[in-house]
């Protein structure tokens, strides 16, 4: 994926007693427990679902 932005998250508050939907994004963003850290490419797709729980996360660039 060389040429593509990256973006470093990390899960700052646990998915627990969060909507299905938001822990399901979450989950497709490959981010289980808190404080785990993960790079994905900052595409439409990953760039909707990390809207959608930003409020769990920390985002940085790459």
């Amino acid at each position: 994926m060389s040429g593509s932005k990256q973006i470093k998250l990390t899960l700052q508050k646990s998915l627990a007693k969060r909507l299905p939907r938001h822990v399901a994004c979450a989950h497709g963003l490959g981010l289980r427990n808190r404080h785990q850290t993960v790079t994905v490419a900052a595409t439409p797709e990953n760039m909707g679902m990390v809207n959608k729980v930003a409020y769990l996360l920390k985002v940085e660039e790459v």
